[in-house]
């Protein structure tokens, strides 16, 4: 009877999310993975993150059901290689599975989803790099969602990252120190973002009830709108997006104070 009442409550959700103008781009930070294996009492949190690293076809699914064009995930920060190395292997085992699983996902072929990864990326190993690589190039002519991993990814790091870019190909130009500082503008830095193709991010939603950023998509989030989540990655639901989705569309934006 509960799942019954769940389906129930799950179609009026997606009916009243179809009649409103949905994100453009949705950010997700997957939070709660060894919170949700101390509470399942699971002795290997890696099972956790096998679990949550599933739900990424799943978030896939929801998206393109609502026709939102591109969602970035967050699932490992560059602070997360401070963790144990049994701990790293694990995140990054569940990664590189689900990633070559993405690389011949028949839902990703047939629903025509770009795969990409951001981050610091000469960080991981090379077999999570060959992963990577595999689902890029599977997906590469796709374009009707682009589906963003951030992997070794800061919000800090990715701004330097761009402010280094852009000074670079200043200098390649031959530009003066005077020409080079007057170039450095807010539209310039936004090219060498790792997003610069997408829009920036309407919605951003936090699994595991965390309410603070710790420096996703920083420079991109200025004006999004932020939704949290009490249900930890592994076991966050289709109504929980849903109900993502709705409070964004309920909310009056103000780009500004």
């Amino acid at each position: 009877m509960k799942r019954f009442l769940y389906y129930l409550y799950e179609r009026r959700l997606l009916r009243q999310v179809r009649e409103r103008a949905r994100p453009r781009h949705v950010g997700i930070i997957l939070d709660g993975n060894r919170r949700f294996a101390r509470a399942q009492g699971m002795a290997d949190p890696r099972t956790a993150y096998a679990l949550g690293a599933d739900k990424l076809g799943e978030v896939v699914e929801w998206c393109a059901e609502l026709g939102i064009p591109a969602v970035t995930l967050w699932g490992f920060s560059v602070e997360n290689f401070g963790r144990s190395a049994q701990e790293v292997s694990g995140i990054l085992a569940a990664v590189e599975d689900k990633l070559l699983h993405l690389a011949d996902d028949p839902l990703i072929h047939r629903r025509r989803i770009r795969v990409r990864a951001v981050g610091k990326l000469e960080l991981l190993p090379d077999s999570t790099l060959a992963a990577i690589r595999a689902a890029e190039a599977a997906t590469a002519n796709y374009s009707t969602i682009v589906l963003t991993i951030a992997i070794a990814y800061g919000g800090r790091e990715e701004i330097a990252d761009a402010v280094r870019a852009l000074l670079r190909e200043e200098v390649k130009r031959g530009r003066t120190v005077e020409e080079i500082v007057d170039a450095i503008t807010q539209d310039e830095i936004r090219r060498y973002l790792y997003t610069a193709d997408l829009p920036d991010p309407d919605l951003i939603v936090r699994t595991s009830g965390e309410e603070r950023l710790s420096g996703f998509l920083l420079w991109q989030s200025a004006y999004s709108e932020y939704y949290v989540s009490d249900v930890h990655w592994p076991a966050f639901r289709k109504v929980d997006f849903l109900r993502a989705v709705r409070a964004f569309q309920q909310r009056v934006r103000r780009f500004g104070l």
